[in-house]
């Protein structure tokens, strides 16, 4: 959205024959989202830290306010009627002051759960950037004389309580009775608190569901680059090619590891309502994308993408009793089940059970928890490297693999592969993180040809 003059012409208006009849659902500037919460990457405190800490939460307000006048003034030569936008996100902020300053009181008598104003506060300041992009959207699109409407899920000022999907469907009831542009807000309010439910990707949900609630033909996500085979910063952009087709199961498995084509509660609701994704580079916009369905299978074998993460560890639970003993798997899901924790993988021998989790979940408690009820428990950081693929059952090719990291002296820590065979998962040291992604592409990407790509139109 903070490029929005290329997205105007690349995306909204570049086929003059169909600006009419599509609804575009919005995230935040970029940035804003980080200021109103905490940065996503850092974690750098917002204002909600600010609040929640009894720290200046009034001040970072205005620093929120402060930056998206700067966002306005930026958009005046796109045709931002400036003064308006600012009208708009200056109440907007003022008003959420106010109930914050009104939290902070219900907070300071001690009546009341803090927790759930908490979250409350929470889902407030989310909505927030959502609703300054909409808005500003709708409002230059006008401007240059289209017909653009604004739907605003936040339900700011809706004293009835409703759920998300009620929401969505009140307020695309009489959607698509007329000619217009549909700019729509990433947030949307609800009784089950969207920022509770799936935090940082709410966006995408949002998305989803109006997409499943209008019926949509097709769902598209414009990001700032293509679905590849893997990540151009690591193996070289001329190495990586785009991904042409692929299903929502390998979807699933980019995001196991963090590399979302899309949330993977988005991805669910399209799936079963049968509604294609598309995912595109907003930036290439002749170019076709990628396009997920649910029985896409790629029609030679072959490894689709290249990917992972080191940002993950090793939390190994070994005991002697295990050999003997039933239970013990179920004891450690027990832990994690009372933390809301999901691991990412899991290995298992005669007396160890292995689990990679990520980083910001191993919580000191939870090992001290563990460490009272087994022999020993370790945490090793290590890094997990994947080759996905929606048809990628063939003979030798875990061979191959194996033997691309062997030759690059990669010392492989463990692997994991169910019986539908979509990913293999290689759990190798830390610092073979980059070195393993590039054996695995160069052995299994860039020695084949790329089907051709079967985007539909």
């Amino acid at each position: 959205m903070s490029r929005f003059s290329e997205v105007l012409n690349n995306v909204i208006l570049r086929d003059p024959k169909h600006v009419y009849g599509r609804i575009y659902v919005v995230s935040a500037y970029a940035g804003v989202t980080d200021l109103l919460l905490e940065h996503k990457k850092s974690k750098q405190p917002g204002v909600y830290t600010a609040f929640a800490e009894g720290g200046p939460y009034a001040e970072a307000m205005e620093g929120v306010k402060r930056r998206c006048f700067e966002l306005n003034a930026g958009l005046r030569e796109t045709g931002l009627d400036v003064a308006e936008a600012d009208r708009f996100i200056a109440a907007r902020v003022d008003a959420v002051q106010g109930n914050l300053n009104s939290i902070a009181d219900l907070l300071a008598s001690g009546y009341v759960s803090r927790p759930e104003l908490l979250s409350a506060a929470r889902e407030l300041l989310a909505s927030i950037g959502e609703s300054h992009s909409a808005f500003n959207s709708a409002n230059i699109l006008a401007g240059r004389g289209y017909t653009a409407e604004c739907i605003d899920l936040s339900g700011w000022h809706d004293p009835v309580a409703r759920t998300i999907d009620e929401r969505i469907q009140l307020a695309f009831a009489d959607v698509g009775k007329k000619p217009a542009i549909t700019f729509v807000t990433g947030y949307a309010k609800g009784t089950e608190g969207i920022m509770r439910e799936f935090d940082r990707g709410y966006s995408e949900v949002t998305f989803s569901k109006v997409a499943v609630a209008v019926k949509a033909r097709e769902a598209i996500i414009h990001k700032e680059f293509h679905l590849s085979s893997a990540d151009p910063k690591i193996i070289g952009p001329g190495k990586v090619v785009p991904v042409g087709n692929t299903n929502f199961d390998v979807a699933d498995q980019l995001a196991d590891v963090g590399m979302e084509a899309i949330h993977p509660r988005a991805a669910k609701p399209l799936e079963l309502a049968g509604i294609p994704l598309r995912v595109k580079n907003a930036f290439d916009p002749d170019h076709d994308g990628t396009l997920i369905t649910k029985d896409y299978t790629c029609p030679v074998s072959r490894i689709e993408v290249v990917t992972g993460t080191d940002k993950v560890s090793i939390l190994e639970v070994f005991d002697t009793r295990m050999v003997a003993e039933v239970g013990s798997d179920h004891r450690i899901m027990q832990v994690l089940v009372d933390h809301d924790i999901s691991y990412i993988s899991k290995a298992t021998n005669a007396n160890t059970i292995d689990l990679v989790l990520w980083d910001r979940d191993l919580q000191e408690e939870i090992i001290a928890q563990l460490r009272g009820m087994f022999d020993v428990v370790k945490v090793i950081p290590v890094a997990i490297v994947c080759a996905i693929g929606s048809n990628i059952a063939k003979p030798g090719i875990l061979a191959r693999a194996t033997g691309a990291m062997a030759r690059a002296r990669i010392n492989i820590i463990g692997v994991s592969q169910t019986a539908r065979q979509t990913n293999m998962q290689f759990t190798v040291a830390r610092e073979d993180f980059v070195n393993a992604q590039r054996a695995l592409h160069a052995e299994l990407c860039e020695t084949e040809p790329a089907p051709a790509s079967r985007a539909l139109r």
